[in-house]
């Protein structure tokens, strides 16, 4: 088939930049020429990311065409004036009782000073720019993936520059939907302004893509033209962790990513801790480990628990060396938001949790979409963040299974979330 088809992706988000938000457009790129379609990635030339991981350069094709252009940011100043700036890169926040009053102004600056985000000060220069760059290369196609949501606000641009343009808007994440976005301190002009540009971003893009079933519907009914693609795992990353699978010596329940105040599952740790105490069988096997950043405040408070002495704390690691713990683990732990408005918080690692056929252990709000698909892939169970009885049960179940031998992996219903699979979706609705 030949690629003559281009599509210009815009995204802040590119190897080397760490985390799940890389992949999802990386993995389309690498897949896109398979279905006729030819991408051009789009990016900043010097970003401000939170977290590198170079192991994703290896999965960037050779021939793809990347255009970068400089982008300015705040970032800068923020992290001088408090360390803890560095997480608002991220999304994350200290909250309740563990803000101090730099944490609340940044907080504040950020929501009303910088919308939607701050790297706002890219989309006029990158407009400029790309309005000449798609006339001189014929391009027809674009999609603009957020957040950061200004990214949106560069497609809306062009479009209405270009009224025959197509341009997809892709959320990886809702934008005043997302859990945060109450914790931004926000004025009302501010709030109005930023649900004003999300509207005209949902009314104006030919197609919104979603990550979850969710938000696809809330899309809908705020005017978009939603479609859900989920994310996935790449069948080329899972083949070589599945080849290693291996019984650890251990039970050993992992949490792969970062973990935050916002998702901090307190009733299992309350489970574990008492399950470490009144189990000696399972005291004596049983090992938590964290691959990724865990909140500080949240690991102190373990350390001061019964779950001190089985606990392994490896940091951040290479996205193909967290595969591999995940690999040699016996259940994996997935947590979200607990409010009501999570419900369509799909996080990107469960894909690759589904890849390696283990069992998972998952929180968040009730009815999750996340439920659904482990319903789907019977791989393991949902709670909410008030169960605890029956999270104890669960994991003795599955400590039981695993001394036996019997912990099964299971890997049915699962190639619908391949990344190839996936992309071939996409190209069906572009």
């Amino acid at each position: 088939m030949s690629t003559d088809k281009k599509i210009l992706i815009i995204t802040y988000y590119w190897p080397p930049a760490g985390g799940p938000g890389v992949q999802r457009w990386l993995k389309f790129a690498k897949y896109l020429p398979e279905f006729g379609w030819k991408p051009i990635i789009y990016t900043p030339e010097n970003p401000s990311y939170p977290l590198l991981d170079e192991s994703l350069m290896k999965d960037v094709p050779e021939d793809l065409e990347i255009v970068r252009t400089k982008i300015w940011e705040p970032y800068q100043l923020a992290e001088k004036l408090n360390k803890s700036n560095k997480k608002f890169k991220a999304g994350q926040f200290d909250v309740g009782n563990n803000q101090s009053w730099k944490s609340k102004l940044s907080i504040w600056v950020r929501g009303n000073f910088f919308i939607p985000d701050a790297r706002v000060f890219w989309v006029n220069p990158s407009t400029q720019f790309l309005e000449q760059y798609l006339k001189i290369n014929n391009i027809e196609t674009i999609v603009t993936s957020g957040p950061p949501h200004s990214m949106h606000l560069i497609g809306l641009n062009l479009k209405k520059k270009f009224p025959d343009l197509k341009w997809i808007a892709d959320f990886r994440d809702p934008w005043t939907e997302i859990s945060y976005y109450k914790h931004l301190k926000l004025t009302k002009k501010s709030d109005k302004k930023h649900r004003q540009l999300e509207s005209e971003v949902f009314k104006t893009a030919d197609i919104t893509l979603a990550t979850s079933y969710t938000d696809a519907e809330n899309f809908r009914k705020n005017g978009a033209n939603a479609f859900c693609i989920t994310n996935g795992f790449d069948e080329t990353d899972a083949s070589t962790s599945l080849s290693m699978t291996e019984n650890a010596s251990k039970f050993t329940l992992s949490y792969i990513g970062v973990l935050e105040q916002l998702r901090n599952p307190e009733n299992l740790w309350k489970a574990l801790d008492n399950l470490v105490k009144t189990n000696s069988d399972l005291a004596e096997n049983f090992n938590l480990k964290f691959v990724g950043r865990i909140d500080d405040k949240i690991l102190k408070t373990l350390e001061k628990s019964s779950l001190k002495e089985h606990i392994q704390n490896l940091g951040y690691v290479s996205h193909d060396k967290a595969v591999d713990e995940m690999a040699k683990s016996s259940l994996l732990l997935i947590t979200n938001f607990p409010n009501d408005s999570s419900k369509g918080i799909i996080p990107g690692k469960i894909f690759e949790y589904l890849a390696t056929g283990k069992q998972i252990i998952s929180f968040g709000p009730n009815e999750a979409d996340v439920s659904k698909i482990l319903d789907e892939t019977k791989v393991g169970k949902h709670f909410g963040y008030n169960d605890s009885k029956e999270i104890e049960d669960f994991i003795l179940e599955k400590f039981e299974l695993w001394k036996n031998g019997n912990l099964l992996e299971n890997t049915q219903n699962i190639e619908q979330f391949s990344r190839r699979n996936l992309t071939k979706q996409l190209s069906e609705i572009l």
